[in-house]
């Protein structure tokens, strides 16, 4: 059996689909690296709303898809930019998804990491307001009983002057920080208003505000995620890092060799792609946690043109494609998003991802991706 799919210059391919999934079975947490997947959240297709209305989330499936990582051995990080922070889901839906989430985490044993911003404010805000809706955040996370991550904030990126801001407002937050947390610098291709986050444009100074903040407290700092897609700066940011405090990459182009490392270390994983990836990619630790590198990169180096694709320019919609792919994988029944993003990529992008992902052996039943697959195809008018 073929599938006709859409190209990228107006016409139409035929395409065989492989008929057997990858064997990955579910494992143990893994023992050489700290993983987690950044993992997004249902919509309930039932819920008669517009895009600018609150998120209407399906709490069943989006707990079981958080399920399904956990059981693979990964952690989960949650209600960060994956889960459309800021993009579909304001802060009383991320608050909601972090209080469910961290109770779920708790009943099985799972392994929890959770955004903490600002995304309460909707307007202009005084750098007073900012710390005050990061202390909000914060509260609600620790008290969850999940590790916090320090999202980048749109809002202090509006407000501060210049680095001496982003020192005050992160070093008054560690200081109040009852465990460790993750510092997160996601760059402007991500989120266009982070332009100049850390005080500067220029990434050099930026990085050395950014370290400067480590450097004051760094018994208060886990780790930092750098979400920059430039694989030799996080590696320059990785060995400049205080001992005890890890990098976790938020490259998106270029982790299996960010994760693998070198002579001189290498980075943990905290990615969205692991979320359509997050079985193939824990078996693939789980080969490096015996020492076989190049094994590891045998499994994951494949999986890094899907990556591409699917975070090409604007790398902020990446999320339609992670969510389109669980639809096609039967983590959910439908595709739908909350905010109406499943209108953000074109079909020949979706076309493209089926294919990736399809020939790398990603769907559980490949019959039920095909018929899916085909089924938005006709709906495109693509007949099959």
């Amino acid at each position: 059996m073929t599938i006709r799919l859409p190209d990228f210059k107006g016409g139409v391919r035929a395409y065989e689909p492989r008929t057997e999934p990858l064997a990955l079975t579910p494992g143990a947490p893994f023992t050489s690296r700290t993983v987690y997947s950044a993992a997004h959240v249902v919509a309930d297709p039932y819920a008669d709303v517009s895009p600018d209305a609150p998120a209407a989330v399906d709490w069943d499936a989006t707990l079981a898809f958080r399920r399904h990582l956990w059981s693979h051995g990964l952690g989960v990080a949650e209600a960060m930019d994956t889960a459309q922070r800021g993009m579909g889901l304001d802060w009383a839906g991320a608050a909601e998804l972090i209080r469910r989430s961290a109770a779920e985490a708790k009943a099985v044993g799972g392994l929890i990491a959770c955004g903490a911003g600002t995304d309460q404010l909707t307007g202009p805000a005084s750098l007073a307001e900012v710390r005050a809706a990061y202390e909000e955040q914060l509260a609600l996370v620790e008290a969850s009983g999940a590790r916090a991550i320090l999202m980048a904030s749109r809002a202090l990126a509006a407000a501060a002057s210049g680095p001496e801001d982003y020192l005050e407002v992160y070093g008054h937050l560690l200081r109040q920080a009852t465990e460790p947390v993750v510092l997160h610098w996601l760059g402007p291709m991500f989120d266009p208003a982070l332009e100049g986050y850390w005080g500067s444009s220029d990434l050099d100074a930026a990085t050395d505000t950014f370290l400067e903040v480590i450097a004051a407290h760094p018994d208060k700092v886990d780790g930092i995620k750098v979400s920059l897609l430039d694989a030799q700066r996080e590696i320059d940011i990785r060995r400049r890092l205080p001992q005890g405090v890890r990098c976790y990459t938020g490259d998106d182009f270029n982790y299996p060799e960010l994760i693998a490392g070198d002579e001189q270390g290498f980075s943990h994983a905290l990615l969205g792609i692991f979320d359509p990836l997050g079985p193939l990619a824990a078996e693939a630790v789980r080969v490096l946690d015996t020492g076989n590198v190049s094994s590891f990169r045998e499994l994951l180096d494949p999986t890094v043109e899907l990556s591409r694709h699917l975070f090409q320019t604007p790398t902020r919609f990446y999320k339609t494609g992670v969510v389109f792919l669980a639809w096609l994988a039967g983590h959910q029944s439908h595709f739908t998003m909350v905010g109406g993003l499943q209108s953000a990529r074109s079909l020949p992008h979706f076309a493209r991802a089926y294919e990736l992902a399809d020939g790398l052996g990603l769907f559980p039943d490949p019959k039920l991706a095909e018929e899916r697959m085909k089924n938005l195809l006709n709906l495109y008018g693509v007949a099959q």
